[in-house]
């Protein structure tokens, strides 16, 4: 269900971001600037906004921003495809503004004494990083890896959602969402290590 939504919504996002795209292009901005800009709006709203407690800005500007991991990908593809030192950026880049995410969640849950809250979010901030690592480490044993409930989109979109519903008002929702986060991200981690153990298998066999 998760790949059928994230295919769905890419779709119906890629009419909305290749005009934006190519109008990047021409103005001479290059994909990598896109994306260390969405990084630092992550920042922005994660660390200026989020961990001070003002957490339907902080949950807006970061979706915002996070968007452009699609735009900075749409540019790539058009202008030839993604240069490597593109792709190492985009991944470091990606981990810089999840463990800005996470940690001003988790400091802001500390602030509020949600201690239950402060380590679900370390954990989703532990197991995210192990998702990404486990795909990255197969990959660069040449296996695939592209498997998972919880990729990054929806990380984000879970930790968002809970935010947005906290800063609303909603007692609770951000630990909630927290926790299911935490669970379906290990939970990942383990889809990745069997399809990997299982390729490993049968090449062995080879």
């Amino acid at each position: 269900m998760a790949k059928i939504f994230q295919v769905t919504a890419r779709a119906g996002m890629t009419r909305v971001v290749e005009p934006i795209a190519r109008a990047l292009l021409r103005a001479g901005v290059s994909p990598n600037a896109v994306t260390v800009t969405g990084t630092v709006g992550v920042l922005v709203g994660a660390l200026g906004f989020g961990a001070r407690g003002h957490l339907v800005a902080g949950a807006l500007i970061v979706t915002v921003f996070a968007l452009t991991d699609l735009l900075d990908g749409t540019m790539a593809r058009m202008s030839g495809g993604s240069t490597r030192f593109g792709a190492f950026l985009d991944s470091s880049m990606d981990r810089v503004a999840d463990s800005a995410v996470f940690g001003a969640v988790a400091y802001w849950l500390a602030t509020e004494h949600d201690y239950s809250g402060v380590a679900a979010a370390l954990i989703c901030l532990a197991a995210g990083g192990l998702v990404s690592y486990v795909k990255a480490r197969a990959e660069g044993l040449g296996m695939t890896c592209n498997v998972g409930i919880a990729e990054r989109t929806e990380r984000l979109l879970i930790v968002g959602v809970g935010g947005l519903l906290t800063g609303l008002g909603v007692r609770h929702a951000l630990e909630i969402a927290l926790w299911l986060l935490a669970a379906v991200s290990i939970f990942t981690v383990g889809q990745r290590m069997a399809h990997v153990y299982r390729q490993a298998q049968r090449v062995g066999a080879e």
